[in-house]
């Protein structure tokens, strides 16, 4: 099929990329998963904190996502609240299999080379400190917490995608706030936290 030439490929919303896919375009393809993959991956990696797991998903995630692209109707939902929904969903499974006590790696997150030893030493603790604190919580909680503090979408979005109220989401990721502070209360020190 014919390639379309794209100007500004920022300015093609979601659905026109998928629906362009859906027509053979291979170049939307590449333009929706390198604006879509990462995201996902993020969301995958916040809520199992297992980056061979969330990299798993991410690659399950989107294949689902190219298999609808046929049947898309453009307009009736946002592309990225379905491909959360699937992500969480993705996670919710993996996690019901995983319940029978294996113990799960720490989200290593990339360092930046030029902070000094110090520095990444210590942001490395804060991130595996959250990835625990995250792990303690229960899975709508966290899927609440990740998806409305670190992927920075909206309650509205989010009780979309989780398939609940937009009050349900708030007193999920109030309650799961709430239990974080709690968790990580006594390791304030440690993590370098200084009141003051």
């Amino acid at each position: 099929m014919q390639q379309m030439a794209f100007d500004d490929p920022d300015a093609i919303p979601d659905d026109a990329l998928l629906v362009l896919y859906a027509n053979g375009d291979g170049e939307a393809s590449r333009l929706l998963t390198a604006r879509l993959a990462p995201r996902v991956f993020g969301q995958a990696a916040r809520m199992l904190g297992d980056r061979a797991e969330a990299e798993d998903v991410t690659q399950e995630a989107m294949l689902r996502l190219w298999r609808i692209a046929p049947d898309w109707r453009q307009g009736e939902a946002k592309v990225t609240t379905w491909l959360y929904r699937v992500t969480a969903n993705l996670c919710t499974d993996r996690l019901r299999k995983r319940r029978g006590g294996a113990d799960i790696e720490d989200v290593a997150e990339p360092a930046d080379p030029a902070a000094p030893v110090e520095e990444r030493l210590q942001t490395q603790a804060r991130m595996d400190a959250l990835q625990w604190a995250l792990d303690q919580l229960p899975d709508r909680q966290r899927q609440a917490v990740v998806l409305r503090h670190m992927e920075g979408l909206g309650n509205p979005e989010i009780a979309e995608i989780l398939e609940i109220s937009t009050e349900a989401v708030e007193s999920l990721t109030a309650r799961g706030k709430r239990m974080l502070g709690r968790l990580l209360a006594d390791r304030r020190e440690e993590l370098g936290y200084h009141d003051g």
